[in-house]
């Protein structure tokens, strides 16, 4: 399942890592993480796993840079976690999904698209994939508000996916989700790690982790109790199991006397095998597709977005912007090449211009809107004086009384 190169370093890389949380006077009021060392190697599935309270959401949001770290050394990407440069190379699924309730789907990714700087063709084609992939596309235009927690869950997974990561942290990914929306998750993660992308799960479903992860870390109170690859710990020692055909009550005999001559050993138990529940829930589901059978809830999903799983998408998105790039300047030239053999010269266009403000314009038959109002001539009748002495009143200046003649 993983992927290892010649070229592989280390994502993320933590020693002696410890966060430790206190009240308002500096006394210990817990100890999350305690001296904790390990390493997510590049294009590897890694697993933290631990029952609630054992510190996996801390070291994330340490990693993510949400906290700071009490004592010891984490880089991602050989770098500081507050570095914000990295982040667009991150990915992250909360353990809860906390989202605008009054946007539907397709905004609520175009919101984080363009957060990332996607262009807007890029997002359009993201998210029609991703809302398809998870089964929400007859959704895609109804509020999340009214989702309910799978539904929201599986946003939530879409806008962790929606910058194609290259390391991609999920926190409790299938916490809400039915059988069918777990083994998609899983077939996701399982897909993400052959594309070579690196994942961090976090989960206390033990079969969640051992289907997918290729190593493992188990915590207990802040601390690593065990760590390595899944065979490496689930391995059994101590037992051999041999698979076989239907066998007959007297061939079953017929074996355990052979091992008892050979090995000395008897056979603990025989037992018909059984599948998986998940299996046969997926079986009935499947049969109730074929069927036909209505359901109001989530529907099939289609396979993993084309984004996510063609090796070569991002020389496909710089391809793409090349040629939009090239198309929008050779219609630049067109409409230019265009403009020019259909507008009369320069020349011309100044001599008209010309001409036109040599002409006289003819006199005004109406008033215009554009225009003021001429203002009608003051009555002969009026007193010159009268007018000069309220003028004279208006700019401050001190008027002598009329004489007696001037009254009447």
């Amino acid at each position: 399942m993983m992927i290892v190169s010649k070229n592989s370093y280390n994502v993320v890389e933590a020693v002696g890592l410890s966060k430790v949380f206190k009240d308002f006077w500096l006394r210990t009021k817990a100890r999350a993480v305690d001296n904790v060392t390990f390493e997510i190697r590049a294009h590897e599935i890694f697993g933290l796993l631990g029952p609630n309270g054992s510190g996996k959401s801390t070291i994330i949001k340490i990693i993510l840079g949400l906290l700071h770290k009490t004592r010891g050394r984490i880089s991602v990407f050989g770098r500081s976690p507050s570095e914000v440069n990295i982040k667009k190379r991150i990915g992250f699924l909360p353990e809860e999904s906390y989202l605008y309730r009054f946007l539907n789907p397709q905004e609520t990714l175009d919101y984080y698209g363009k957060l990332f700087g996607l262009d807007r063709r890029t997002r359009q084609r993201r998210i029609g994939e991703l809302l398809d992939m998870l089964g929400l596309t007859h959704v895609a235009h109804r509020p999340i508000g009214e989702f309910s927690k799978g539904m929201t869950r599986r946003i939530g997974i879409a806008q962790a996916l929606i910058n194609d990561p290259d390391f991609l942290i999920l926190d409790e990914p299938t916490s809400g989700l039915d059988p069918i929306g777990t083994r998609q998750v899983k077939d996701l993660i399982i897909e993400m790690g052959k594309r070579g992308k690196t994942v961090l799960l976090s989960s206390h479903l033990l079969a969640d982790v051992e289907d997918v992860c290729d190593r493992m870390v188990m915590l207990y109170g802040g601390k690593i109790r065990a760590q390595g690859t899944v065979d490496e710990l689930l391995s059994d020692t101590e037992r051999t199991v041999i698979y076989t055909s239907r066998l007959a009550p007297e061939t079953i005999s017929k074996v355990e006397k052979v091992i008892e001559q050979a090995e000395g050993k008897c056979i603990d138990k025989v037992e018909v095998p059984r599948q998986r529940l998940e299996h046969f829930f997926m079986e009935l589901v499947e049969q109730a597709r074929k069927e036909d059978v209505s359901t109001s809830g989530v529907i099939h999903g289609g396979e993993t977005a084309e984004f996510l799983r063609a090796e070569d998408a991002r020389g496909d998105d710089l391809i793409e912007t090349l040629l939009s790039e090239q198309e929008q300047v050779a219609l630049a030239r067109e409409v230019a090449q265009a403009s020019a053999a259909t507008s009369p010269p320069v020349q011309e266009q100044r001599d008209e211009v010309l001409a036109d403000l040599l002409q006289e314009e003819p006199a005004p038959t109406a008033i215009s809107r554009t225009e003021p109002p001429v203002a009608p001539e003051a009555p002969k009748d009026v007193d010159d004086s009268v007018i000069e002495s309220l003028l004279g009143d208006a700019q401050g200046e001190s008027t002598a009384e009329p004489t007696r003649e001037e009254e009447t």
